[in-house]
């Protein structure tokens, strides 16, 4: 992007070529109305001493012309300047900020990155799939990235870092083709604010039945699944921990608890640890960042068993900067990327094996979990038919 101070640079240049070029300017002026014009003036050699507009009057004009030119070449340079890389973000507000800024030292680059739930993320996508404006999908549950990989959305890339990523990473790149590698995982869970739970004089919750006792009506609060990447875990949890038409079900003697479900899956929790609700289901890592921060959470790993979420970042197809979009996603693999989550407070569990864990990470080892079936629930077909039951057998009663 072309500095103010050359834009200035370029408008006084201009400025003194057209005074110059002007019949009879610099050459002896009668009044302020009328320039006398003499052929072949020199103006190196006019009188001066005869001119009758002041100086003054002279400087402010073209000052105020400069100034004009200055901000017009300005606004054209800025207008047709463009960043190296669009990118959208689908984890916390304050990693999203601290993984542009590392990246752009990193690489030198101007990048725009921009945070959005993962569903509207995909829908972004979907709606651009002919003149995509995005080059890089970062963060965001891996199953919603997997659809958008069946869907012809991005484009397969075998990054640098390939070799270093854990097992549970590897496995997941395998299932996306290639067109998506994890980032991070992190365990799905539920965490209650202690104090308003007391002044309530309720029963700590431990399991996800505990969830839809009638003593809760009104205290729970979730995320919606159709645009929330973390509620959509929820649903596939669910199904896969008591069966379809059982989770269902549950899910219905849920909805008589919730107070409210959002669009942003970590609003929950941040909502509990406000005191706004009193239980917040997310997953835990946004829970422990809140906690480390002084809110009043008891985290909670349901008895019943919980899933997973792989974050993933993936290049979309038809990029205008594939180059660009590549570098990103080799720093996103790497252990410099990667650790920028832990220095903006998040404690998701890195895929880097050379990435060192941030020390508040839930141990996702010591937690029951389910065997998620991440292909499964990636696929566009089997998503969409369960959004669609959601809505018609959940969303549309309460």
């Amino acid at each position: 992007m072309i500095k103010a101070t050359s834009v200035m640079t370029i408008a006084t240049i201009v400025i003194f070529v057209t005074f110059a070029a002007i019949p009879g300017a610099g050459c002896k002026i009668r009044n302020h109305s009328s320039i006398a014009v003499r052929g072949g003036c020199d103006i190196l050699t006019a009188e001066i001493g005869a001119l009758a507009l002041q100086m003054e009057d002279i400087v402010r004009l073209f000052t105020a012309f400069g100034a004009g030119l200055a901000f017009w070449l300005g606004s054209a340079f800025t207008s047709t300047a463009a960043p190296s890389l669009n990118v959208l973000c689908g984890v916390d507000e304050a990693w999203c900020s601290t993984m542009e800024k590392a990246f752009e030292a990193k690489s030198g680059l101007d990048i725009t990155m921009s945070r959005k739930s993962t569903g509207d993320i995909l829908n972004q996508i979907r709606a651009e799939k002919s003149a995509p404006t995005i080059d890089v999908w970062w963060g965001g549950t891996g199953d919603t990235h997997l659809q958008g990989g069946s869907e012809d959305l991005l484009q397969p890339y075998q990054p640098a870092h390939k070799r270093d990523l854990l097992p549970w990473a590897q496995n997941f790149f395998s299932i996306s083709g290639g067109r998506s590698a994890g980032i991070y995982a992190g365990a799905l869970g539920f965490a209650y604010n202690s104090n308003l739970l007391r002044k309530l004089k309720l029963p700590a919750p431990t399991c996800w039945r505990d969830l839809t006792d009638p003593v809760y009506r009104g205290h729970v609060r979730s995320g919606n699944p159709n645009s929330s990447g973390t509620a959509f875990t929820m649903l596939a949890t669910l199904v896969q921990l008591f069966g379809e038409d059982e989770a269902f079900r549950f899910m219905a003697k849920l909805n008589q608890n919730i107070d409210q479900y959002t669009s942003a899956g970590s609003a929950p929790v941040k909502a509990a640890a406000r005191g706004e609700t009193l239980i917040g289901i997310s997953f835990m890592h946004d829970s422990v960042t809140l906690k480390l921060a002084g809110a009043p959470l008891v985290i909670v790993a349901p008895c019943e068993g919980t899933g997973y979420e792989i974050g993933a970042v993936s290049i979309i197809k038809g990029s205008r900067n594939p180059g660009n979009a590549k570098l990103f996603v080799d720093f996103a693999l790497s252990p410099e990327g990667q650790g920028t989550g832990a220095v903006s407070g998040q404690n998701q569990v890195p895929s880097n094996a050379l990435t060192a864990l941030p020390l508040s990470a839930p141990d996702i080892s010591l937690i029951k979990m389910v065997d998620y079936d991440f292909a499964t629930f990636g696929l566009p077909g089997e998503r969409s038919r369960l959004l669609e039951k959601f809505d018609t057998s959940i969303i549309a009663t309460n």
